[in-house]
């Protein structure tokens, strides 16, 4: 007796609503179809459908067992392809989405290292940073900056993007650094416009947050573009460390008013609710959760 075919089939019936079409959609004939239903009912003890001569209609059980049944079903099949691809290595489309900035600094290079560790995947990355629709785009995994507040969907955190101050070497010299949040009024500012609010500044000091409403003559909706504006000398730019992450290496950018440390973001990976994660995409999370610390961008 095969198990998973029975219920494949009565699963199949139940949602078609008749024994015909529910062989059909799972390639069967009908003849077949009744009797893994048959067998189902005998091994259970119970009767699954009340069948007529128009329409088949659930029992009690048959209801019981279609709440659980389908679930049981993707969670095996999920099992049994896990295990196939752990005996030739992982394989198929992983479709990742991520906000721009953070996709062009951070996760295409970091595709890239998995990839050379798995030869037989292949990736769609998709950036946008707008918040993609998981469900409706066919996206396995979207990282996401802040808070996730759809029930729809899982979330694992992999850190904090903190926000920095930065100026050009060149910019301190000739203007001189803001030592406090209200010293900024007399400074030239870049305006992120992918921050909630681009011109409300916030710091933290001793557990205190520090608003400042702050006015500039570039806005722009890219942190990295505002630290390249930054980096000209043109202000002071307000941006999450990734984005600028090599110019403060490089020292082309310089941090200012390091008395007071930015606001801090979760930084997530987010899938579906309710689906059997595959085997790829937990590979593909928990290598980011590891990766992204050695990476030194947060």
């Amino acid at each position: 007796m095969d198990t998973l075919d029975q219920l494949r089939a009565f699963v199949a019936v139940a949602q078609a609503g008749s024994f015909t079409a529910g062989a059909g959609q799972i390639g069967v004939s009908n003849r077949l179809s009744s009797k893994y239903v048959a067998e189902l009912e005998a091994r259970l003890g119970v009767r699954l459908f009340q069948r007529t001569t128009r329409k088949v209609g659930l029992t009690p059980a048959g209801e019981d067992l279609l709440a659980r049944a389908p679930a049981l079903l993707e969670e095996m099949e999920t099992l049994l392809a896990s295990i196939a691809e752990g005996s030739r290595g992982l394989t198929g489309t992983i479709r990742i989405a991520a906000p721009v900035t953070f996709g062009e600094v951070y996760v295409g290079p970091m595709l890239g290292r998995f990839a050379a560790l798995h030869p037989g995947l292949t990736f769609d990355l998709r950036l946008d940073d707008g918040y993609t629709d998981l469900a409706a785009t066919g996206v396995d995994l979207a990282f996401r900056i802040g808070a996730t507040q759809m029930q729809s969907l899982r979330v694992r955190k992999l850190g904090v993007v903190r926000s920095v101050l930065v100026a050009s070497p060149a910019h301190v010299a000739t203007a001189g650094a803001p030592e406090s949040p209200e010293a900024l009024a007399r400074h030239v500012c870049i305006l992120d416009s992918n921050r909630q609010s681009p011109r409300r500044w916030v710091f933290l000091r001793g557990g205190a947050e520090h608003v400042v409403h702050v006015e500039g003559r570039f806005q722009v909706n890219s942190g990295r573009a505002a630290g390249a504006l930054a980096a000209a000398g043109l202000g002071l730019a307000y941006v999450p460390r990734f984005a600028i992450a090599e110019a403060l290496h490089n020292g082309v950018l310089i941090p200012v008013m390091t008395g007071f440390e930015g606001t801090a973001t979760t930084l997530s990976a987010v899938y579906l609710e309710g689906r059997a994660l595959p085997r790829k995409v937990r590979a593909l999370i928990d290598f980011a959760h590891d990766d992204i610390r050695t990476a030194g961008i947060l």
